[in-house]
């Protein structure tokens, strides 16, 4: 007998639609799955065969050939395993062919129980735009699957269960989600606050205009100045993630099969801070078969942080160059090709010298001439060159260090911050959500960057002076415009300029 089904696959971030066809017929006994299985997908046959055994039902003892089509896509991961046992049952005469077309996904064990598997809200994303209204997934992605809308999640526990479902026998009520309870929950990025950094006065204002307009930002100063505190500080004063960024960080990290079980809905802006020991791979992507997504993309609508810039590897921050400008990245692997999405604003620290101390004032650096213009040139030019602010962070004075922190709490800067991106969403209204500054295109740059005669006059100077490439020239104006925004100033005038230019400069030594 013969029975078809439908599950997914997970490539990239995105699922296909696969059907599982499923043939019992005579002859000698056998197990066989075809279609570009890969090895976890062919190890299935024998979870499927316990897990229907210890379910309490029969394993035909003839032969089965279970089919995942289209036949030329590689089939990874371990969701086919209950459709596969589903199929089975309904072509050895176990179970009727389920009138209502749903998509089955879930991991067995050998007892019979569906175990979570990933990507369960990219396969319910795929069914909807399918048209299909059902989805059976195990119980640990109920949540996740049920964020999407017009489309019933089934959520069940064991194959015995299933089965029952699928037979008329036992009702199940839809998946529901409380997204507001979610978004109570503060994750870990969350737990520190402005007001807890002492002095970095310039350092806070140079945070708190790379929140404004998405700009990425390096520190420079000795260990110890509070370059790591002020970056972890940058999460606190970003607006909260849209309704459409939510779901796209979501869709990201349960492909990755890296979402909170206790929260499945990602409401708050990821903060991505990986060891400078990372390979290219975890950085940007990679992996056996489909390549998975890296740091740079599960930093999507959020922040990557890279503290100790100059010990990354120099080809790992090479590779960051053009995905900071696309806010993509491709990746190709032979025969696949997957784009992942990129868009989050790079913060990066650094020492100004090996031993940490050159232009320190109290501690002598110890390191020579060479040494230094070696460890700056771990560095690339061209990388710097994306950075829209550099700021000096210098050690605290006694008085900053022994006394109280009184600088303004992180929900002040918070609603100037918030204000600053109302400006920018309502002067590009014409997109999708609004663009803000870091991300304007040369045509909406020339459009909402009017300078004024003065602050033309100082930008021509400072071209002329510090020999500005063309890219660095667009970023002045973008962080000029930020600041103007801070400033709820519709023109761009001379000192929003020079203290764009300030920040410049600082990136350029």
């Amino acid at each position: 007998m013969f029975a078809r089904l439908l599950s997914a696959a997970v490539v990239g971030i995105e699922a296909r639609l696969i059907e599982v066809q499923c043939d019992v017929t005579g002859g000698l006994p056998g197990f066989h799955i075809v279609g570009l299985p890969e090895k976890e997908v062919i190890e299935s046959r024998e979870r499927v065969r316990s897990a229907i055994k210890n379910s309490g039902f029969s394993f035909p003892p003839e032969r089965i050939t279970a089919n995942l089509a289209p036949a030329d896509l590689k089939k990874e991961g371990v969701g086919f395993d209950l459709p596969t046992a589903v199929g089975i049952l309904a072509a050895s005469g176990q179970l009727r062919t389920p009138e209502r077309k749903a998509v089955l996904v879930g991991e067995l064990a050998l007892d019979g129980a569906v175990q979570g598997v990933r990507g369960a809200l990219p396969v319910t994303l795929a069914a909807r735009e399918a048209g299909i209204d059902a989805v059976v997934v195990p119980q640990r992605n109920a949540s996740e699957a049920a964020l999407v809308e017009d489309v019933d999640v089934f959520a069940v526990g064991s194959l015995k269960e299933a089965v029952a479902f699928l037979r008329g026998d036992r009702a199940l009520a839809p998946a529901t989600v409380d997204r507001q309870a979610w978004r109570t929950r503060r994750p870990d990025s969350l737990a520190f606050d402005l007001a807890d950094v002492k002095g970095q006065q310039q350092a806070r204002r140079a945070l708190e205009v790379a929140a404004a307009g998405g700009h990425n930002l390096l520190f420079v100063g000795p260990p110890g100045a509070g370059k790591s505190l002020l970056a972890r500080c940058l999460p606190t004063i970003l607006p909260p993630v849209t309704d459409q960024e939510a779901l796209d960080v979501t869709r990201i990290y349960s492909a990755a099969g890296l979402l909170d079980d206790a929260a499945p809905l990602a409401c708050w802006r990821p903060f991505r801070a990986p060891h400078h020991t990372i390979s290219y791979a975890g950085m940007v992507g990679g992996g056996h078969g489909v390549p998975g997504p890296g740091e740079i993309t599960l930093a999507h609508h959020g922040i990557l942080f890279l503290d100790e810039l100059p010990e990354f590897d120099r080809r790992v921050l090479d590779t960051l160059r053009q995905p900071l400008e696309e806010r993509s990245i491709l990746l190709s692997r032979a025969g696949t090709s997957i784009r992942y999405p990129c868009d989050f604003t790079l913060v990066a620290a650094m020492n100004p010298c090996p031993c940490g101390y050159l232009g320190d004032g109290r501690r002598e650096c110890q390191c020579s001439a060479q040494q230094i213009r070696r460890y700056r040139r771990r560095v690339s030019g061209p990388f710097l060159d994306r950075m829209d602010l550099a700021v000096e962070v210098p050690r605290l004075r006694r008085s900053e260090l022994t006394g109280r922190a009184a600088g303004e709490p992180s929900a002040v800067v918070l609603v100037r911050v918030e204000r600053a991106r109302r400006i920018q969403w309502q002067r590009s209204a014409g997109h999708s959500g609004g663009v803000c500054n870091a991300r304007l295109g040369n045509r909406q740059l020339v459009e909402q960057c009017a300078l004024d005669r003065e602050a033309c006059r100082l930008l021509e100077l400072a071209v002329d002076r510090y020999v500005l490439s063309a890219r660095a020239y667009d970023r002045v104006l973008k962080v000029a415009r930020t600041i103007a925004d801070l400033e709820a100033c519709s023109a761009v005038r001379a000192q929003h300029v020079a203290e764009a230019l300030q920040y410049r400069v600082a990136a350029e030594r």
